[in-house]
């Protein structure tokens, strides 16, 4: 008798095959499965690697810098408020003339004359959801003649979603704008600068950065604020010098980032007050203490 194989047979065969597309698709979705895993766990080995590189050798407290700078200038004193995270806080300066804020009010009494009182409201830590409770803890009758905000990186480590954290730098350039004060935004520094991070964590933190960087200087900017570029003003010197340009952790500047800093954003933070002042000595009433001023319409950009 010849060899047949049953009807039933066939038919089980045929309808229980997996086509050969199909196969190859669930193997290659397991593949990258697999790799999207492997990938995850890797990186997030690296960012606890970074983060026993860089450590808290500074700790979490900077030196306190508010005070009126220059007061022996004549005049009323210019009130600069500085907002955000650790570098406007000034974490890594050993002494308060070499934080950000001491070095810009210095340097802006200097440039229009007249003393500057320092307040600063920014939080080691801070990501941009806190720049709202920075504004709330202000003194209430306090208002700040020109104000500087840097905010973003503890954004990108955190993984915070883009247009969430550009809602709240927003919100606060607003709200500033609406007390009549000028606002500066110093946008999202380069994260791929920061040699403690190994790679490619360092470029996906590079790329980022530069995506949180545009949209703050988008938005901010149609808020009312002027931008200056921190990626491309001082960007190339931390990468070029990082030894000099970053503290003991690796992570905040140094006194010399500071100052590099200072003078990309000085420009940009002495043109605004100078444009709101006259904006407001312009105005036909004058105005009361703590009324806001006349919003201007066209904010700057720098590199």
């Amino acid at each position: 008798m010849p060899f047949t194989l049953p009807v039933c047979a066939v038919r089980v065969a045929r309808t229980t095959r997996t086509p050969l597309g199909l196969t190859l698709l669930a193997t290659g979705g397991a593949v990258a499965g697999a790799l999207a895993v492997g990938i995850r766990v890797g990186l997030s080995r690296q960012a606890a690697l970074a983060r026993r590189r860089i450590g808290k050798p500074l700790g979490e407290t900077p030196p306190v810098a508010d005070r009126v700078w220059r007061s022996g200038l004549g005049g009323e004193p210019v009130d600069l408020l500085m907002l955000g995270d650790s570098i406007a806080a000034g974490l890594g300066a050993q002494h308060r003339k070499e934080t950000l804020g001491g070095r810009l009010a210095k340097a802006l009494a200097g440039e229009l004359d007249r003393p500057v009182r320092l307040m600063t409201g920014a939080v080691v830590g801070a990501e941009s959801s806190d720049l709202a409770g920075q504004l709330a803890a202000l003194p209430k009758d306090y208002r700040a003649d020109v104000a500087v905000i840097i905010v973003g990186g503890n954004d990108v480590t955190h993984r915070v979603p883009v247009s969430v954290a550009t809602a709240h730098l927003t919100d606060a350039v607003r709200r500033l704008r609406e007390m009549g004060t000028a606002v500066v935004v110093g946008t999202c520094p380069d994260l791929g600068a920061l040699r403690a991070v190994p790679q490619p964590l360092r470029s996906i933190g590079s790329r980022a950065s530069q995506q949180l960087a545009e949209a703050q200087s988008e938005h901010a900017r149609s808020a009312g604020a002027d931008i200056v570029s921190l990626r491309r003003a001082v960007g190339p010197f931390f990468r070029i010098d990082p030894d000099g340009m970053f503290s003991l952790d690796r992570f905040h500047p140094s006194a010399l980032g500071y100052r590099r800093t200072a003078e990309a954003l000085l420009p940009v933070v002495r043109d605004a007050f100078r444009r709101a002042d006259a904006e407001a000595a312009a105005s036909d009433t004058p105005l009361p203490p703590g009324a806001p001023r006349p919003r201007r319409e066209q904010p700057a950009t720098a590199a």
